[in-house]
């Protein structure tokens, strides 16, 4: 029975180590101060993909191709990182320390439309043929939960410190690049 946690936890947990939507939520958390919404909107997101792919075991992967996966993730960066070059309020910005308005919506579409076709998304469905599902959806869930605080919490880290406008240009360019990388990979 511990095995049906433990297992999900450790392995999810090693590969989301820097993989994209923890650095997403890092950068997230850097434009915000909201930190408790962006958290609720990442860990909702995760528990419905994951939760959907442990209910579904390994046919997830089969419901939509994984190339239209990568396309539809990227293109979200791309306008994402596009959106933050090209679409702020200076004058808001220089006011307020708030850049999204809503850290939960964006958070919960950001990690939903990335997480499709992920891998810990297909290890979760590939563990719940092995293990209980229900299990294996909370070692995923603490997993990733655990991740994603740290996340947030260096994103606010490097807020405080770095310079706003030199942190925008850097994560506007860093999910551009990110979605980029998705058409390639």
């Amino acid at each position: 029975m511990l095995q049906d946690i433990f297992i999900p936890l450790i392995v999810v947990g090693l590969a989301e180590l820097g993989d994209k939507t923890q650095l997403s939520i890092l950068l997230l958390a850097s434009k915000t101060e909201k930190h408790l919404l962006l958290f609720l909107g990442t860990i909702l997101a995760f528990f419905i993909v994951d939760g959907l792919a442990i209910l579904a075991g390994e046919w997830i992967a089969h419901l939509v191709p994984l190339n239209l996966l990568n396309i539809l993730s990227g293109a979200v960066f791309i306008f994402l990182g596009f959106a933050i070059l090209f679409f702020r309020n200076e004058k808001a910005e220089t006011k307020s320390r708030y850049y999204l308005e809503h850290p939960f919506y964006s958070g919960f579409i950001l990690i939903f439309v990335a997480e499709w076709g992920d891998k810990t998304q297909i290890a979760a469905g590939l563990f719940a043929t092995r293990y209980n599902g229900l299990m294996v959806l909370a070692g995923v869930i603490m997993a990733l939960c655990l991740l994603s605080i740290i996340a947030i919490y260096l994103g606010k880290f490097i807020s405080d410190k770095a310079d706003r406008e030199t942190l925008t240009k850097l994560t506007g360019f860093l999910f551009i690049l990110m979605g980029v990388l998705f058409f390639l990979f």
